[in-house]
């Protein structure tokens, strides 16, 4: 379906076009080639601490951390219940299992009281968890300082998922940059695109080294194909890199056009019962990459899924917040530890259209249609 206005649409420059013609006339597409090689270093210059290597998907970035930890076979990973199946998925690849933590009110991410509960409770039980896996959901920073403390009193590292949370700050550091791997996701509807793409960073240049070996499907560096290891396809291609390398230049511009448009549609609604919104917290810095509200059905006399099919019927793009991993038929089963914050943000929450091209005239027309809606209530 093509809708009027999207949920998450990319904006392109003229400068997008001109590296992505000079990759194509290059004749390197694929694997190779020098736009890659510029991506991986912009990336890291702007990340100051961090090495980047360019990946083919975030999820790619994700499996490629949990392998070089050595995560494998009978070994347990905490994970974000409430987040995309992405995060989770790569647990599963290498045949560890995956140990859902709820949420916490203020953030929407993982609770640190319960993540540390759910440490010692696994401990209790033999099993140590080889790795913990914060999300930074649709651009909000969690509670860092928080989750460290635990993950450094526990000895245990952080993977950061920050495939939503491209150029988000925390107290001052940008997000994917606190744990011992982070992760960039940079895919069509993502802050930054490079079409499809994605990226891992890590200060230890060691676990840099290996990444970027196992990107390429191990290939030992001889002229005739040799494998030591299982390696993957995982590597970003030249065309992507060039896509990516114009987008990065501009997301400092990006990131300041979806905080723009999330401070709006506060304006719009500010006066609106029932309706909040997902705030940045304390020191927090969020991308904004989604606006996104809750609907309180209780106060407002409709539901998140009235409202989204209001607007789908004007052609207006709305997406559900993410179901709980927990809740998943394809993890039933799966341990989860917490209450029902994930479940209650689910069945309250609606993501808004957020592109950073949308229009003001476009966000009050979304506005009126949803002031329509208190007024079939009243």
């Amino acid at each position: 379906m093509v809708f009027k206005i999207p949920l998450s649409f990319p904006e392109f420059s003229s400068t997008e076009g001109q590296y992505l013609e000079q990759a194509v006339q290059s004749g390197q597409l694929a694997t190779n080639g020098p736009f890659i090689t510029k991506f991986e270093s912009k990336l890291s210059k702007r990340l100051k601490t961090h090495q980047a290597v360019a990946l083919n998907s975030g999820t790619s970035a994700l499996h490629l951390a949990l392998v070089v930890l050595g995560i494998g076979k009978g070994d347990e990973v905490i994970c974000q219940s409430f987040t995309f199946c992405a995060s989770a998925n790569p647990i599963v690849y290498l045949g560890a299992t995956p140990i859902f933590v709820d949420s916490e009110k203020d953030t929407w991410n993982i609770s640190p009281e319960i993540l540390e509960d759910t440490i010692l409770s696994r401990i209790a039980l033999g099993k140590k968890p080889k790795a913990i896996i914060c999300v930074h959901l649709f651009g909000m920073p969690a509670k860092m300082k928080e989750i460290l403390e635990i993950c450094q009193k526990y000895q245990i590292p952080l993977i950061e998922d920050a495939a939503e949370a491209v150029g988000s700050k925390y107290d001052g550091q940008l997000c994917g940059t606190f744990g011992k791997l982070g992760i960039f996701s940079f895919n069509g509807n993502k802050i930054i695109t490079s079409g499809g793409g994605g990226a891992l960073i890590c200060q230890d240049s060691s676990l840099i080294r290996k990444s970027k070996y196992l990107s390429t499907q191990a290939r030992e560096d001889l002229p005739y194909y040799q494998h030591l290891d299982i390696g993957y396809n995982y590597k970003m291609t030249n065309m992507a890199a060039a896509v990516g390398l114009a987008q990065l230049e501009r997301l400092d511009e990006i990131v300041e056009k979806r905080k723009r448009i999330n401070k709006q549609y506060k304006e719009l609604m500010k006066s609106y019962p029932g309706i909040s919104f997902q705030e940045n917290s304390g020191i927090s810095d969020s991308n904004y990459w989604l606006t996104s509200i809750l609907v309180d059905e209780q106060i407002t006399g409709f539901s998140n899924d009235r409202l989204r099919v209001i607007l789908l019927k004007n052609g207006i793009e709305t997406r559900f917040l993410w179901k709980p991993l927990h809740l998943q038929p394809v993890y039933k089963g799966v341990p989860f530890y917490g209450g029902k914050v994930s479940e209650n943000l689910f069945s309250k929450g609606l993501c808004l259209p957020s592109s950073a091209n949308l229009t003001f005239e476009q966000q009050e027309w979304i506005v009126e249609l949803i002031e329509k809606e208190y007024k079939k209530v009243v």
